[in-house]
């Protein structure tokens, strides 16, 4: 089925574009894959790696220039818009986070305009999109239909409010842009991706998961902030949400939002859960008036009906992998 089918992965020095670009390899794409700046080598050597594989080519593009993605999308059959800024500590949310998110997949999605052989074109999103609210209904299962509460981010501005606004916004545009154009347009709303990748440097969702483990103060902060915003955890493992990319991609019934999620949890859970699993770490247990149970949950129902089956469904099994990989890059001490 794959055969002679060219995808592009936009964002290929990332932590999810590598295993995306590793599983469409491996099925039998030829892929192409966007860097900011090809000549530095030593985030390129993942790529490198992957060349073994089968057809990967590397083509420099930047999400502020318009026009620059044009040539690693001709020809293109299908193509994952998955580079975004993601600066969450910024001072200046609008001018770094927000128009260059929107900007930058309206970039992408001019080049496709362009190339006219694109079939999909799917985009990845986040949970933030979905979660983000000051209201939090206990027992509310979100989905879809669900999207983070705008005028709080906008006015109360909770800490990484600019990451959840760039993300609607990005959304927004790029349904408004497809709509206009007769783009195929499918979005991926992730939770939490950890677990394994190619890539040899850890992504901040790794040390954000790993942070009751390592001591990380400033990411356990964060995960402290994730649940009092949203009033849960969400987690998937990395390989189910780039599965979920190609599934959608492949599924001709396929159409719109979903939402990729295995775990939803909270972070007195979580640290209960790690501290029984891993003995050897000291893991914090005092989070204040965090609660206990998730007050929200996130869905992955339309994924699963449409034929889609997480691999990973235990958190067991998810935190496994990514301990593994964490001592492999040294995130974490091998012994």
């Amino acid at each position: 089925m794959t055969q002679g089918k060219l995808a592009c992965v936009t964002g290929g020095t990332g932590f999810m574009a590598s295993v995306l670009i590793k599983q469409l390899l491996e099925k039998g794409y030829a892929v192409n894959t966007t860097v900011r700046d090809p000549e530095k080598s030593e985030k390129l050597s993942h790529l490198k790696e992957m060349q073994n594989l089968g057809s990967l080519k590397v083509f420099r593009a930047d999400l502020g220039v318009e026009g620059s993605f044009d040539e690693a999308v001709a020809g293109c059959d299908y193509v994952f818009s998955v580079a975004a800024p993601v600066n969450l500590n910024t001072d200046d949310p609008e001018n770094e986070l927000i128009k260059p998110a929107v900007q930058g997949i309206l970039n992408v999605m001019k080049s496709c305009l362009k190339a006219k052989s694109v079939k999909r074109f799917v985009l990845t999103s986040s949970a933030a999109s979905v979660s983000f609210r000051k209201s939090k209904e206990n027992g509310l299962v979100l989905d879809e239909e669900s999207w983070s509460d705008m005028e709080y981010l906008t006015t109360v501005k909770p800490p990484t409010w600019g990451y959840g606004v760039s993300k609607m916004l990005a959304e927004r545009e790029a349904s408004r842009f497809a709509q206009e154009n007769n783009i195929n347009l499918l979005t991926i709303v992730p939770a939490l991706s950890i677990g394994p990748a190619p890539v040899a440097r850890a992504a901040a969702s790794i040390d954000m998961a790993l942070s009751l483990l390592t001591g990380n103060e400033m990411m356990i902060h964060g995960l402290k902030i994730m649940q009092s915003i949203s009033g849960f955890i969400a987690i998937g493992h990395i390989e189910d949400v780039c599965r979920a990319h190609i599934f959608v991609a492949e599924n001709e019934s396929a159409s719109g939002r979903y939402i990729c999620c295995s775990i939803n949890t909270t972070l007195p859970e979580l640290a209960s859960f790690l501290s029984k699993r891993y003995p050897r770490y000291k893991v914090p247990t005092d989070f204040g008036e965090l609660p206990e149970k998730a007050e929200l949950s996130l869905s992955s129902e339309k994924l699963m009906k449409a034929g889609f089956e997480f691999k990973y469904k235990q958190l067991e099994e998810i935190y496994d992998e990514t301990v593994k990989y964490a001592k492999a890059t040294g995130l974490l001490p091998s012994k």
